[in-house]
């Protein structure tokens, strides 16, 4: 889950509603049930890709998150928060996980797959059946509902009234399933040089462009390229930004924490590299007369590795994730490879230098072995971000007034966050899983743990709305 909040509103302003300013009022008093009810919203926007921020007077934020909120109540049946600051503290927030675990089971009906599989792709029908079921609960939750060009869905707290507004969001695809390049709202949002035309000359496999994708499940803006460029974010726009996660690793778990506090995120760069040899029959070619691509890359693999430890970093990681051999035959000596080659860090000086080493590797591994190396291509490299110590202050004043465990850990898988630090101060949160499993159908946290997620959230929010 994500969150966003805006700069401070001047007391006395008035309120205005438009696709490009916030809520704002001088009443600095809030609902904890209606805040928490949010926090969740965004949560169950986390598995359909949805996020939650706290905004800027006129100005927004976004990020792909999962959420569940509570029904929609009447004011008298909220409590306001009390301590820590006027209108927030943890002693009146009330949440209630069951509803929660309930929507996220809704949303993962939505799949192309059998349960426990969840398998759901960008601008699919069952893609467009979950945004709508999470802007259903964005509107049953009062949330002001809004649509940028490229499908990105904001959902604003209009009865919510502190310094700054809160909205919650949900990113187009985060994964790069479809399109082959992660986070592509978060990346529009934070207005990544040259993405407009990049983002409109994509294809997806079957050569349907995302434009005409995006047009066909009701994003017709899409089309234009203005209308695209349109929705980056200035840094005057965002106040701060908050994503909550699991921890997608063991450590939470195996140390018997409750929260995780984000301290830096790291990036990947990622290679492609093409060898190619002269193939023939796996019995009659002698090996002294081989020039045998797989071989070729498989030393390649391993000069990753090589390269990879050479740093003594446990922050730096690399894996050769694909790999194709062509003909694919048990009795033909492979005459292509293709891989797919991911370094990542939170230093990016020194994930770099991995990419050097590597290449520099694929290059002798070619000559020595006497086939062509066809292509080398650094296709993405993105800086790592450092988390804003403003916010990862107010996670940790949260979880202290909460009486939770928590350390402080870098993020190394990718998330939105990465790119909405590119346009305001960004934190994130994390929950334990089960093995420190994702991406698996037996991906698992508890109940326990999405209500003490929810609950840092939905007091961070509090927390960071009111500076």
């Amino acid at each position: 889950m994500k969150a966003t909040i805006d700069p401070v509103v001047p007391k006395g302003s008035s309120t205005t509603i438009d696709p490009k300013a916030n809520i704002a009022t001088n009443d600095l008093s809030f609902r904890s049930s209606k805040l928490v009810a949010v926090a969740a919203a965004v949560l169950v926007a986390v598995a359909a890709i949805a996020a939650a921020f706290v905004s800027i007077p006129g100005g927004l934020g976004t990020k792909d998150v999962n959420f569940a909120l509570q029904p929609t109540r009447n004011d008298q049946e909220f409590r306001h928060v009390e301590g820590a600051g006027p209108g927030i503290g943890a002693s009146g927030i009330v949440f209630y996980v069951d509803r929660l675990q309930e929507q996220i089971d809704h949303l993962a009906t939505f799949s192309n797959d059998e349960p426990p599989a969840v398998t759901r792709v960008l601008f699919t029908e069952n893609d467009v059946k979950a945004r709508d079921y999470v802007e259903s609960l964005m509107r049953e939750s009062g949330l002001i509902v809004r649509k940028d060009a490229i499908g990105n869905i904001f959902g604003r707290w209009a009865g919510f009234s502190p310094h700054r507004p809160i909205e919650v969001l949900m990113f187009t695809s985060e994964e790069p399933t479809r399109f082959g390049i992660g986070c592509l709202g978060s990346r529009m949002l934070a207005n990544q040089t040259g993405y407009v035309d990049r983002l409109l000359a994509l294809q997806d496999k079957d050569g349907q462009p995302f434009a005409e994708a995006a047009a066909q499940a009701g994003f017709g803006e899409a089309r234009d390229a203005g209308s695209v460029a349109a929705v980056a974010l200035g840094r005057e726009q965002v106040g701060a930004f908050v994503e909550l996660h699991i921890e997608q690793g063991p450590i939470l778990e195996e140390k018997g924490e409750d929260i995780g506090i984000v301290t830096a995120i790291a990036a990947p760069a990622t290679l492609m590299v093409d060898f190619s040899g002269g193939g023939g029959h796996a019995g009659a070619l002698l090996m002294k007369h081989r020039n045998d691509a797989g071989l070729a890359a498989a030393e390649l693999a391993l000069a990753v590795e090589a390269a990879v430890l050479a740093t003594k970093a446990d922050d730096t990681v690399g894996t050769t994730g694909h790999l194709v051999l062509q003909p694919n035959a048990v009795n033909s000596v492979p005459r292509h490879a293709h891989m797919e080659i991911d370094i990542r860090d939170i230093d990016e000086a020194r994930r770099d230098g991995v990419v050097s080493t590597v290449m520099g590797a694929a290059r002798r591994i070619a000559a020595r072995r006497g086939v062509k190396l066809e292509r080398m291509e650094l296709v993405n490299a993105d800086p790592p971000a450092r988390c804003s110590s403003m916010v990862t202050s107010a996670i940790s004043s949260a979880v202290d007034e909460l009486g939770l465990s928590h350390r402080r850990m870098v993020s190394r898988a990718y998330h939105d966050a990465l790119f909405m630090a590119r346009v305001a101060p960004t934190g994130m949160i994390f929950i334990p899983c089960r093995g420190g499993v994702s991406h698996r159908p037996d991906e698992f946290t508890s109940k326990a743990n999405l209500a003490n997620g929810v609950r840092v959230l939905a007091l961070t929010l509090a927390k960071l709305s009111l500076q």
